[in-house]
């Protein structure tokens, strides 16, 4: 069971809660809440091993993904296959508050080891967990 106090910093401007941890499920998926500060955004990634389902709670959601540029609000979802290029920001000036659904799970321990901070090797890591970062992020304001 999660409580408010397990929230932590993958990195700045992304906070983050384990609702489902892999392990619960043995793998099969996990769940992860985040709310991300107003410009926070991540860069351009495929995911080897999993697929994700974004759901927006609050705020608004910009993801690129392989060609296109999509804007989700709260009560829409997106859902992100494995292997294609994709990134996320919050182009506005309030918060976005998003879970995301994992098949298979076990992403969200990258999120755990990012947010210990110190000489983390990234490439490393992303070998680790089958993500590979392709590029910088897709952050715009929105109009």
């Amino acid at each position: 069971m999660t409580n408010n106090s397990d929230w932590f910093d993958a990195r700045p401007g992304e906070h983050c809660l384990i609702r489902v941890p892999a392990a619960d499920t043995n793998g099969a998926y996990s769940i992860v809440e985040i709310v991300s500060d107003p410009l926070d955004g991540t860069p351009m990634h495929i995911h080897q091993n999993e697929d994700e389902c974004i759901f927006v709670l609050e705020g608004m959601a910009r993801l690129a993904y392989g060609d296109l540029i999509i804007d989700a609000t709260a009560g829409e979802s997106i859902m992100l296959k494995r292997g294609i290029p994709h990134a996320w920001c919050n182009p506005s000036d309030s918060p976005l508050h998003m879970m995301i659904v994992c098949t298979p799970g076990g992403i969200e321990e990258a999120l755990r080891i990012v947010s210990r901070g110190g000489d983390i090797d990234l490439t490393a890591l992303g070998q680790r967990f089958g993500v590979r970062i392709i590029g910088p992020g897709i952050l715009e304001p929105a109009p």
